[in-house]
């Protein structure tokens, strides 16, 4: 295997975990109702990790 598959599989896995957390971040980031509808897990406001996560991150890019 060379040098240049190995930066390039690197850069997928990079890249898929860039869009998970993206979409993430975005389904987070609806309303409590709707998260509900659409059975995804809601994060508790009162979470201190999910209140950094969204004090480093800020608003999606």
């Amino acid at each position: 295997m060379s040098m240049f598959e190995s930066l390039s599989r690197y850069g997928v896995a990079i890249r898929i975990a860039h869009d998970r957390r993206k979409s993430i971040r975005a389904l987070n980031s609806l309303p409590a109702n709707v998260q509900k509808d659409i059975g995804w897990p809601a994060s508790p406001p009162t979470d201190p990790q999910a209140a950094l996560v969204a004090l480093l991150l800020g608003t999606s890019r």
